[in-house]
C-alpha cells in the first residue's frame, strides 16, 4: 500500500481522526508536571494555553499549510501566544517550500522595524527554526509611498531577495512597534509563482496534515516548559540568554535575548535597572505567565518600551514590577511601573533590537511598603 493509500485508508475508517483526538488527550499530562506551579491560575492557563496552541495549529497545518497557495496569517496575537511574544509587535507567518519561488508585494506601512525571516522545521521538532534567509525593509528598495516588492526563492533574484534553503518550509514577518496606537502596520500578500497543483482540498494531504497537528501543540509546550524550567536556577534575575537557544526556537537574529522566571509574594516588588545601549533601535521588557504568554496587554500595563520609558537623570532605566496598581500620577517616582495581573510567578523578558552592547541588568526584590516609603536603594 502507497503512502497515499494508507493515508487515505486512515481517513476513511476514522482511524485518522481517532489518532488526533487520542493524541490531544495526553497532551493535558504537561500540565499536570511536577515541575508546574500548582496554583490554580497556572493550572488553568495552562489548559487554556493547550487550546490556543490547539487552535494555531490548525490553522498552520489546516487552514494555511498550503506552500503552493499560501497567505499571511497570525500564530501570535492577543489571544493566541507562543514563547514570550512581544506586545509590541504583529507577527505574520506563511507556508512555503523551499523548492519554489514566491513574491511579497505590499506596502512597509509607518511601523519602526519591519524583518522578514524565512526558517526550516517547528517547535514539534521537525527542524532547526533559526532563520535560513532575513532581511530587514531598510536593506530593500521601497517606493517613496512606502510600496515594494520581495522576491524569495533558492535561487538568487536581482534587487530585492529573500533566501531560501531546501528544507525552508515558513516565513516569519516581524512588525515592531513604538506606539501600535500611532504607527500603520504593513500590508503584506504573498504568491507562489510556480505552483504544482490544485488549491482544492486533498484528502490524503488532508489526512497527513491533520497528524501533525497535535505535535505542533505537544512540541510548543514542551520546548518552553524545558525553558522554563532552567529559568529556576535565576528567579528574578535576568542574565543574558544563550542566543544560539533562542534562534533555534525562532528568534531574531538582531534581537538579543535576557529570559528568565520571576516569583513575588504578596507584599513583594521586583526592582530591574539597566542602562540602555548607546547604540540600540529599540528594546522592550515584559511579564508573561509561566507558560511565556505574554500578560493580557489588552488590560494591564505589563511592558514597557524604549519609546514609552521614562528614564533617571543619569540615563538608566529603572523599572517596578508588583501586584499593586501604580501610584497615581501624581507620584513621579515610578513611572515604569508593571502590573502583574494576579500573577505570583511566571517569565519575563528583556530585548534589544540592534544594539551595539549589552549591558548587565541588575534586580532585587523589595518590601512594597518600604519601596514606596523611600527605604529601599536602586539595585
Amino acid at each position: 500500500m502507497s503512502g497515499r493509500e494508507a493515508s487515505v485508508q486512515a481517513l476513511l475508517s476514522g482511524q485518522a481522526w481517532a489518532a488526533f483526538c487520542d493524541d490531544l488527550k495526553s497532551v493535558g499530562a504537561q500540565v499536570l508536571g511536577q515541575d508546574i506551579p500548582g496554583d490554580e491560575l497556572t493550572r488553568a492557563e495552562g489548559y487554556r494555553y493547550l487550546t490556543r496552541l490547539l487552535r494555531l495549529s490548525l490553522e498552520k497545518h489546516l487552514e494555511f499549510g498550503d506552500p503552493d497557495y499560501p497567505q499571511f496569517y497570525s500564530l501570535s496575537h492577543e489571544t493566541a501566544k507562543i514563547g514570550n511574544d512581544n506586545p509590541d509587535n504583529v507577527y505574520l507567518n506563511c507556508a512555503v517550500d523551499g523548492s519554489l519561488d514566491y513574491l511579497i508585494s505590499g506596502n512597509r506601512g509607518s511601523v519602526d522595524y519591519l524583518s522578514i525571516e524565512t526558517k526550516a522545521g517547528s517547535f514539534a521538532g521537525a527542524g532547526d527554526m533559526a532563520p535560513t534567509g532575513h532581511v530587514e525593509v531598510n536593506q530593500l528598495q521601497v517606493a517613496a509611498n512606502g510600496d515594494f516588492e520581495l522576491h524569495v526563492s533558492g535561487r538568487q533574484r536581482a534587487g530585492n531577495w529573500l533566501p531560501m534553503l531546501p528544507g525552508t518550509d515558513s516565513i516569519l514577518v516581524r512588525q515592531t512597534f513604538r506606539d501600535r496606537a500611532r504607527e500603520r502596520p504593513a500590508e503584506l500578500r504573498i504568491a507562489c509563482l510556480n505552483p504544482r497543483g490544485s488549491s482544492c482540498l486533498e484528502p490524503a494531504e488532508f489526512s497527513a496534515q491533520l497528524g501533525r497537528v497535535v505535535p505542533f501543540v505537544a512540541g510548543t509546550a514542551g520546548l518552553f516548559r524545558q525553558w522554563m524550567a532552567a529559568f529556576a536556577r535565576h528567579l528574578n534575575a535576568l542574565p543574558p540568554n544563550d542566543q544560539q537557544m533562542c534562534l533555534r526556537a525562532g528568534g531574531d537574529p538582531q534581537i538579543f535575548y535576557h529570559n528568565s522566571r520571576w516569583q513575588l509574594g504578596p507584599e513583594e516588588a521586583l526592582l530591574i535597572r539597566f542602562s540602555p545601549p548607546q547604540r540600540c533601535r529599540a528594546w522592550n521588557f515584559q511579564l508573561s505567565n509561566h507558560w511565556m504568554e505574554s500578560l493580557d496587554y489588552r488590560y494591564h500595563r505589563i511592558s514597557v518600551n524604549s519609546h514609552a520609558a521614562i528614564p533617571g537623570q543619569d540615563g538608566s532605566i529603572c523599572i517596578v514590577v508588583s501586584h499593586q496598581p501604580a501610584p497615581g500620577p501624581a507620584d513621579g517616582r515610578f513611572p515604569n511601573w508593571l502590573e502583574t495581573a494576579g500573577h505570583s510567578n511566571g517569565g519575563m523578558l528583556l530585548r534589544y533590537v540592534a544594539a551595539d552592547s549589552y549591558p548587565p541588568v541588575h534586580t532585587r526584590v523589595v518590601a512594597l511598603a518600604d519601596l514606596l516609603a523611600d527605604r529601599v536603594q536602586s539595585p
